[in-house]
């Protein structure tokens, strides 16, 4: 017969090697500095698998009608594209989600704040980190009221 405390011990230890659950939900958010317009959706299925897109415009300069055009755009292209966005598996470990197997991190979750970082990868540059809030549906304009 198994003692209790024994039984209470291995399952604790059970416990605490398993592998930490995604954040189910959804996050969306706009970028711009530099040049660079970002328009970014993410959404953490039950299962675990994510589904993300993050269409941009590097070199976007010009007056601020223009810009606002590209930003229109971009969240335009989010909304029609999303349907078409298969989810994926990445590799999380209570904080940082990864390609299965890799090293760079692909987003950043915050629990205490329920903020998700992408961090957005534009040719050879380093990671852009894009910060999103977290939403209960998504919206036309990823970018906000601001």
């Amino acid at each position: 017969m198994i003692k209790p405390l024994v039984f209470v011990l291995l399952a604790a230890a059970l416990t605490a090697c398993s592998k930490p659950t995604p954040p189910v939900g959804k996050w969306e958010g706009g970028y711009e500095a530099g040049g660079d317009l970002v328009a970014a959706r993410v959404e953490v299925l039950p299962n675990g698998q994510v589904r993300v897109m993050a269409p941009d415009y590097t070199n976007a300069v010009g007056p601020r009608p223009q810009i606002n055009e590209l930003r229109a755009r971009l969240a335009a292209d989010l909304a029609n594209g999303w349907s078409e966005v298969a989810p994926r598996s990445l590799d999380f470990d209570g904080t940082t989600f990864r390609k299965p197997g890799g090293f760079a991190p692909q987003m950043v979750w915050d629990k205490s704040t329920n903020q998700m970082t992408l961090e957005l990868f534009i040719g050879a540059r380093p990671a852009l980190p894009i910060p999103l809030r977290p939403v209960d549906d998504f919206h036309d304009n990823p970018f906000g009221s601001g």
